[in-house]
């Protein structure tokens, strides 16, 4: 055991909980506890890519629960010797805190408008339009306000983070990597830009990744129409009526023998010729056989438009109303109705239309069925065609997927079954990475266009920066060569309007933080890190991404491990979350009213993958814990146990209880290395009862008394409270600082990992079962007692042990110690054939 530091407190007459976090956690602070040291050699270290919050308003219990989980590892492994690098992240660019700038000032961002130095929100209400630097300036502020929220929260929860390394993913730093490594990913070949169609929020006015979907269910309904062939009328099913003007095909199976020999047919309504065609994706079953393709209401028409090389009818536009001029092809007058509608308006006009053409077959009929939305949008998505930024991911390629699949398996989960959730989602993949977002609050595209002669953009003349001006704004910085008055001139250039999507910044986290193309030094000694913990439903997007641009940029794991937290369920089992309204309390609350011990005690209950209730009843448990153990060491160390830390354990009670105790760092040390934190708290949890209501009975007495008996008492207790406070640091600071600051030097959060040996060595040839042992006759008697009513310090005139001679023997060698805390005048030892010890007490 090392002592660090300079000098002892001494033990209060008065311990109490209250007001713990407001004396250590300032002074953790100011003595470094925490601080990582970058001198050791990478061997040495244990690196943690810490999940960088959201940064959009506040936290809620769900994050106290996995961020506490994190923050035992990172415990543990500083007294096993490691120096930690642990650095808290904030993410802070990116839709949810537009939102939530947009809605708490009222304000709409407008790129046309010219940046206003001296502009400040107004009380006033309603939605003004500012420029786009305006409006990101409002973010950054907003986000700094967040962030020292967040920072106060985890300081007082006692997260052992190093707050000099705090990054954010807008900060200059995560600008220059993000922007660095995509311009790699370009010179590689692995990022390009491209004309497709695209998934839209059409609320956001943003593309959206596979990686973003959710289906929900809602309701609509199925219109049969009637299409024109040239043997007679085609029927078909659709639950998107509205998208007849962006027909540009039929579908069948091609073993469907109701549709061979049928080439073409016209649309009602618009009278335009389409192409029937085969794929194998049609489903003769469903519906009428034969589906509508159009340009674009799903999914399956983009793979059926590419596959068959259809034409491009587009009727939608960015802000999910109708198109003002008809597609090619389609007639004007025919279209000039839906110009301007909603989606909505729209298919309420087309089925009136279809009514009063005779071309809607029957009434149209309701159906609940999964609709694609945004993960944070309100509105189903539509697809239009739009220009964007694609980061190749192994949906369209074998050989890249395979080997995403590899490093999977390489990687170490715990839970290992949620490796399962990583595998679907990459054998699941379908197309490439998008990750342009046409929004304003985040890292830009790093890129401009050379013009042409007329000023459009050439799009495959790219323009890139100097890696040495990184990070850039392609919107008022200008490309090698060119100069601002060249800005959007024909000759000259333009500017790439987009920005990544905020998980192309957060997935690379481990080169951020770890200094990949900006601390050479600090990379070598943390990279690949040790550990990624994180939520089980962010493994498709953070996980997966995190190792895709690992993979790319380096050619290995960012990280050895991953764990993977569960949820926390409010009463109902459903998961709590801001976004379900059900957070009902702030941590802040929580940790005020039980104390952050009590806190953690509650999050460190669940395991690495479970879903935990909310419970408040078990703070209670968590803070009568914490109590308990101030007052179990303030009662053992004013026995005068810290003086007799040296003193020879003789006594075969103490020795059994340290042998105990050996067993229960083994049984800890081996699940903190397997990750199971759960299993550590609750062995350590479970003897350390044991040890105030059954150890410390037995031994008072003596612990008094002076001479050898006494001593090695005191010794023992001595020696389990020093290996106790160190196995509960990791669950509880606190409190562990504050008992270990009576009578030890320096934190104990800087001392060593208790050890098997430690113990061992002061009590050899130990009987730990002796404990157990002592503790059984001594719950007997306590039974008899409370059976007649009467107090527990009730003097018995006789007992009588009964039970098979080697147990009476056992029994004897703690004789003194058992009839003391029993208040035994006598005690005869009966042998008998009962396989059980049993102790019968005479009033």
């Amino acid at each position: 055991m090392t002592d660090t530091g300079t000098g002892r407190h001494g033990v209060p007459e008065k311990p109490s909980l209250d007001g713990l976090e407001d004396r250590w956690a300032p002074r953790w602070q100011e003595e470094g506890t925490y601080a990582f040291d970058r001198s050791k050699e990478r061997a040495d270290v244990y690196a943690i890519d810490t999940p960088p919050p959201t940064v959009s308003g506040s936290l809620h219990v769900g994050h106290v629960f996995s961020y506490t989980h994190t923050d035992t590892v990172a415990r543990f492994q500083r007294m096993r010797g490691k120096t930690v690098f642990y650095p808290m992240g904030f993410d802070d660019n990116g839709l949810p805190t537009e939102r939530r700038v947009q809605n708490l000032f009222g304000v709409r961002c407008d790129p046309s408008l010219p940046y206003d130095p001296a502009w400040e929100p107004s009380a006033g209400g309603g939605e003004e339009r500012i420029s786009r630097r305006n409006f990101v300036e409002l973010c950054g502020r907003l986000t700094v306000e967040d962030e020292k929220g967040f920072e106060a929260l985890w300081r007082r929860l006692g997260l052992s983070v190093d707050w000099g390394l705090t990054y954010t993913t807008i900060g200059a730093t995560a600008r220059a990597v993000s922007q660095r490594a995509f311009l790699a990913n370009l010179a590689a070949g692995l990022a390009y830009t491209a004309e497709a169609p695209t998934l839209w929020d059409v609320g956001f006015r943003t593309a959206v990744a596979q990686a973003e979907l959710e289906d929900r269910e809602r309701p609509g309904a199925y219109h049969k129409l009637r299409f024109h062939g040239p043997d007679g009328p085609v029927e078909i099913d659709t639950t998107r009526p509205e998208l007849l003007p962006a027909c540009v095909a039929l579908v069948h199976h091609p073993d469907d023998p109701r549709f061979a020999g049928l080439t073409s047919v016209r649309t009602p309504l618009f009278d335009v010729e389409v192409p029937v065609r085969a794929h194998p994706l049609a489903d003769p079953g469903k519906g009428t056989g034969i589906a509508m393709v159009c340009t674009f209401g799903d999914l399956t028409d983009v793979t059926w438009w590419r596959d068959l090389a259809l034409d491009t009818r587009v009727v939608l536009g960015r802000d999910g109303r109708f198109l003002p001029d008809a597609p090619p092809g389609v007639p004007v007058a025919a279209y000039r109705g839906l110009t301007g509608l909603t989606v909505a308006a729209a298919r309420a006009e087309t089925v009136r239309l279809l009514r009063g053409s005779g071309d809607l077959i029957g009434e149209p009929r309701p159906v609940t069925h999964p609709v694609k939305f945004y993960e944070r949008g309100d509105r189903p998505l539509e697809i239009v065609t739009s220009r964007q930024w694609f980061i190749r991911n192994g949906g369209r390629d074998a050989g890249l997927r395979e080997r995403l699949l590899a490093r999977g398996r390489e990687l170490r989960w715990t839970p290992e079954s949620m490796r399962h959730r990583y595998d679907h989602w990459v054998g699941g993949l379908t197309g490439d990475w998008l990750i342009s977002r046409q929004r304003f609050f985040g890292v830009p595209i790093p890129i401009w266009y050379a013009l042409d002669a007329h000023g459009e953009p050439d799009h495959s003349r790219l323009l890139v920066p100097d890696d040495a001006a990184l990070p850039v704004d392609p919107s008022s910085d200008c490309p090698p060569g060119f100069s601002e008055d060249q800005r959007d001139v024909p000759g000259g250039f333009t500017a790439d309007p987009d920005v990544m999507d905020t998980w192309a910044t957060s997935s690379l986290s481990p080169q951020i933080v770890t200094g990949w193309s900006t601390d050479a030094d600090l990379h070598a000694r943390t990279y690949p890190m040790d550990l990624r913990p994180q939520g089980q439903e962010i493994i498709r997007t953070w996980l997966f991404s995190s190792v895709l641009r690992a993979d790319q940029l380096g050619g290995s794991l960012p990280w050895r491990r991953a764990v993977l937290s569960g949820w926390i369920l409010d009463p109902d089992h459903k998961k709590i979350s801001k976004s379900l309204g059900n957070a009902v309390e702030t941590p802040i609350q929580l940790l005020e009213q039980y104390g952050s011990d009590a806190v953690r005690y509650w999050a460190a209950s669940g395991r690495p993958g479970a879903d935990l209730a909310f419970e408040p009843a078990q703070l209670k448990v968590g803070r009568r814990l914490a109590t308990k153990l101030l007052n179990a060491s303030k009662f053992a160390l004013g026995l005068g146990a810290a003086a007799a830390l040296r003193q020879p354990v003789t006594e075969p009670l103490d020795r059994a209880m340290l042998g105990r105790l050996a067993e229960v760092v083994v049984t800890a040390t081996t699940a903190f290395d397997e990750y199971q934190h759960t299993d550590a708290l609750q062995a350590t949890e479970t003897f350390f009862w044991t040890f105030c209501d059954d150890y410390i009975e037995l031994v008072k007495d003596r612990a008094y008394a002076r001479g050898p008996g006494g001593d090695s008492a005191r010794a023992a207790l001595a020696a389990g409270l020093s290996v106790l406070l160190r196995l509960f640091a990791p669950f509880l600071p606190y409190v562990t600082e504050e008992v270990w600051s009576w009578w030890r030097y320096g934190s104990v959060h800087r001392s060593t990992w208790p050890t098997r040996y430690e113990l061992t060595r002061v009590a050899p040839e130990s009987d730990p079962g002796l404990l157990d042992l002592a503790g059984e006759a001594l719950r007997q008697v306590r039974r008899a007692k409370s059976d007649r009513k009467l107090s527990m310090r009730t003097e018995i005139p006789l007992a009588e042990a009964l039970g098979p001679a080697d147990m009476l023997d056992r029994l004897a060698l703690i004789d003194g110690d058992f009839r003391a805390a029993g208040r035994i005048g006598k005690l005869d030892l009966l042998r008998d054939r009962t396989p059980e010890l049993v102790i019968a007490c005479a009033f």
